[in-house]
């Protein structure tokens, strides 16, 4: 299989802080012509309203596990164990991590989302073990 397949899982999970960013810019904009922001703390997520809270997190979400993600791929491209298995394993994380970001940024029901990001642990340690056992034999 070619090893750059695990690519194009790897450009749709980093799509996702590129929305959430996106997403969270056009909140800040309406809430400042609003007059929702709290100019004299500014410092923290205090300043903003509920929206705008909800994006920053899942953006600052994105920068915790998924780094693992992006890492064993790297690691699968690079030694040529990229395999149906891997391959099927990085969609399903992404997809899992997509609905997951979803969820953050809009209703953020915290046991559906908690759903989601355990999915994606296991999906993870799935990952994880398909690049262990492939560098392992």
């Amino acid at each position: 299989m070619q090893s750059t397949l695990i690519y194009w899982p790897v450009l749709l999970q980093l799509s996702i802080p590129l929305w959430v960013i996106g997403l969270n810019g056009v909140r800040k904009a309406a809430a400042r012509k609003a007059g929702l922001q709290r100019p004299e703390s500014t410092v923290d997520n205090k300043a903003w309203p509920l929206p705008v809270v909800l994006t920053s997190n899942a953006l600052d979400n994105q920068f915790q596990f998924p780094v693992v993600f992006y890492v064993l791929c790297l690691m699968l491209a690079h030694s040529g164990g990229v395999t149906l298995l891997s391959l099927a394993l990085a969609w399903l994380y992404v997809g899992l991590r997509w609905v997951h970001a979803m969820v953050h940024v809009t209703n953020n029901v915290i046991a559906l989302r908690f759903g989601f990001f355990l999915a994606s642990m296991l999906v993870l340690l799935g990952l994880f073990f398909t690049c262990v056992v492939h560098l392992a034999f």
